[in-house]
């Protein structure tokens, strides 16, 4: 245990020294709110734009229906002719909507044009399409006599009111706001494991290169040297997170309370809307904030400790291996593919399956699989995880993890001597025979 204590303390110590470590601790957060607000910026630049589009009707049907936005304009140019006013179109406005003059008001459902030489975007498309529709569709509805007017009016908003069985009342969007805190978990764990697997695999990397792990191996055991570098950096990767929540924390609500600017979205929010916004979450936040505090949260939070530091183990015994394996980070692309995978895969599963069916068999099934159960369980368990699932997942994935670690070790004590010749997985079967 002291031999791997000083490992430990001599990786952590390596790792929180090291020039680029600490430039990029504390270079992040002033990236991340320095881009977080230029976003905003530019989005504050943007939202005072007007695009101008030209409108040629020759039917005349049309061109009253296209209502000037805060974001779109359209200018008549049906009085010039039509070669004229593509002209001038491709000159002066984003692009010309030419609407032709038909025998049927029918046949305009296929024959409007947009002619512009750049691609609008699928929202313009879908506006157009909109506007054309609801002109054709009244205009049926009064060719066979119904009054499109009292049609409207008679349409009807239902709102459902959402109760459990207990009587206790419920709001609309609980699931997706359970899959975005669990998912957020999930995400940070496979970012962790994916950012700091690859610390864990350079430095051994960069000791066998260097051929210290030569005298290192002399007076260590492989298993031991291999439980230090994953513990090592998995302690300065820790630090790391957390000086990245307080120092960007500090500087994001400091400069938006000293310059008073917004960040990224809320820069282009519309201030009518905005209000409506507060208005309407005045009279639900209580809700929201009711239902968050009956979720798990303190099982949520212990299960994402447990999870990260399992799944971050497992996934580092792996890195720790394959660094061994290989002489250089470029051969050892081969070997990285079916690790990143799973991790992958726990995240469609966690997003696409669990959403609509938490206690499904795929969701289930997933969450007791060592390489996705750190992700898929705990986007589970905002919607409910029995004990007992629980403590399965969680056995089966410290268990998993020590036979990796056995099955890795034996990777490692070969590769970390080996030189100069790039493994197959073939070879590396062979090894953990040895």
């Amino acid at each position: 245990m002291g031999v791997l204590s000083l490992i430990i303390k001599r990786e952590f110590i390596a790792k929180v020294r090291n020039k680029s470590f600490i430039i990029m601790t504390f270079l992040s957060p002033l990236l991340i709110v320095g881009l977080s607000f230029f976003v905003g910026y530019l989005a504050s630049m943007n939202k005072d734009e007007v695009t101008k589009i030209a409108i040629h009707d020759e039917s005349g049907v049309l061109k009253s229906d296209f209502k000037n936005t805060k974001q779109t304009a359209y200018v008549d140019l049906s009085g010039m002719p039509l070669q004229l006013a593509k002209d001038t179109a491709s000159k002066n406005y984003e692009g010309l909507i030419f609407v032709p003059k038909v025998a049927d008001i029918q046949e305009l459902s296929s024959k409007v044009e947009y002619i512009s030489d750049e691609s609008p975007s699928m929202e313009f498309i879908m506006g157009m399409e909109k506007v054309i529709d609801t002109k054709l569709t009244k205009n049926n509805l009064t060719t066979i006599g119904f009054d499109y007017d009292k049609i409207e009016k008679a349409k009807v908003d239902s709102n459902i009111h959402l109760t459990k069985f207990s009587g206790e009342d419920t709001i609309k969007g609980i699931n997706e706001m359970k899959i975005i805190i669990g998912g957020s978990f999930g995400y940070l764990i496979m970012m962790f494991i994916i950012i700091y697997g690859n610390f864990v695999m350079r430095s051994v990397i960069e000791e066998k290169t260097s051929r210290i792990i030569e005298i290192i191996i002399s007076s260590v055991k492989p298993y031991q040297l291999m439980m230090g570098k994953i513990i090592g950096n998995s302690l300065a990767g820790i630090l790391q997170f957390a000086i990245w929540a307080i120092v960007g924390a500090i500087l994001l609500f400091g400069v938006s309370a000293f310059f008073g600017i917004q960040t990224g979205t809320q820069a282009s929010v519309d201030p009518a809307m905005m209000n409506a916004v507060q208005h309407e979450l005045g009279t639900t936040m209580q809700s929201y904030i009711k239902e968050i505090f009956n979720l798990p949260l303190g099982t949520l939070i212990t299960c994402f400790v447990i999870y990260f530091i399992g799944g971050y183990f497992l996934y580092s015994s792996f890195y720790a291996a394959i660094g061994a394996a290989v002489d250089s980070e470029t051969d050892s692309q081969q070997f990285l593919l079916p690790i990143i995978m799973p991790l992958m895969l726990g995240v469609y599963i966690g997003f696409f399956t669990v959403v609509n069916d938490p206690h499904g068999t795929v969701a289930t099934v997933f969450s007791m699989i060592p390489l996705t159960s750190p992700i898929v369980m705990l986007m589970r368990i905002p919607f409910g995880v029995p004990w007992w699932q629980l403590a399965l997942s969680i056995t089966i994935l410290f268990a998993t993890f020590l036979g990796v670690v056995w099955f890795a070790s034996k990777i490692y004590r070969i590769g970390i001597l080996m030189y100069g010749k790039k493994p197959t997985w073939k070879e590396l079967y062979k090894w953990l025979k040895y």
